[in-house]
């Protein structure tokens, strides 16, 4: 965990967290489809496709995706490179010298970035939600392409052909606590050229991936909460019993 958050920090993240101690950008909050495993085979598909080429998910297998009801033929025929067995790790191509050339630091893994994100911004999935959706384009920028959420960013907008291209509009603002300071704030996008998918499509297409992410953060989750209830009822049951023999037993000792 403690590799991860400085890869995060030296790929995405310092320039975020300045802004973010501002008060920055606001995180929409993300919808949950983790119980969804129609979402979650979008969303499997979509970080397939569209994030997998950079990042890696180390820690996942293909073979645990068929916990999201994927048999093995379709993990093949849609989600697996042509080098790659099911049994394999979501690793990528691209060696860390390279990325390092290409990016300034190699791309952080993503298998646990759910649960990174929520230590760092305070809600792991909200922070990807909203920063999957606020890529604007910026010609000063090495990418061509920034982001509302963490100014500066390394990383281009791979999901572009989906939502289109946007530009950011800023105004400037006087601070009417401060006579003479003006603050450069957002006033909204422009949509420059159609993605292949509506404003709507895109968003619930983000909340699959960033329901899949917070999925492979924890894939026992479900389960873990689902055993913690009865684990809970079953103390519940032990402490009432309990009690009763200790009133039963102090009884006979009277």
């Amino acid at each position: 965990m403690g590799l991860l958050k400085k890869l995060l920090a030296a790929f995405i993240l310092l320039p975020g967290m300045a802004m973010a101690a501002e008060g920055g950008y606001p995180l929409d909050h993300a919808p949950d489809f983790t119980q969804n495993l129609a979402d979650l085979q979008n969303g499997a598909r979509l970080f397939v496709n569209y994030c997998l080429n950079c990042h890696s998910a180390a820690s996942m297998r293909y073979s645990k995706l068929k916990d999201l009801g994927l048999t093995e033929a379709q993990i093949k025929d849609n989600l697996l490179f042509a080098s790659d067995k099911v049994g394999s790790m979501m690793t990528v191509a691209m060696s860390p010298e390279d990325a390092k050339t290409w990016f300034g630091a190699p791309p952080p893994d993503l298998s646990v970035i759910a649960r990174a994100m929520a230590s760092d911004a305070g809600s792991g999935p909200d922070w990807l939600y909203t920063y999957l959706r606020t890529f604007y384009r910026d010609d000063t920028r090495p990418t061509g392409w920034n982001n509302l959420v963490f100014p500066n960013v390394g990383m281009p907008h791979v999901l572009w052909e989906l939502q289109g291209v946007r530009d950011a509009r800023f105004e400037d603002v006087k601070d009417p606590h401060e006579p003479g300071r003006v603050e450069r704030k957002f006033a909204g996008f422009r949509q420059v050229t159609p993605g292949t998918m509506t404003e709507i499509e895109y968003d619930k297409s983000v909340a699959d991936l960033v329901s899949f992410l917070t999925w492979m953060s924890e894939p026992a989750r479900a389960e873990r909460k689902r055993v913690g209830v009865w684990v809970l009822l079953f103390l519940a049951v032990c402490v009432v019993l309990t009690w009763r023999l200790n009133a039963s037993y102090w009884k006979e000792v009277k």
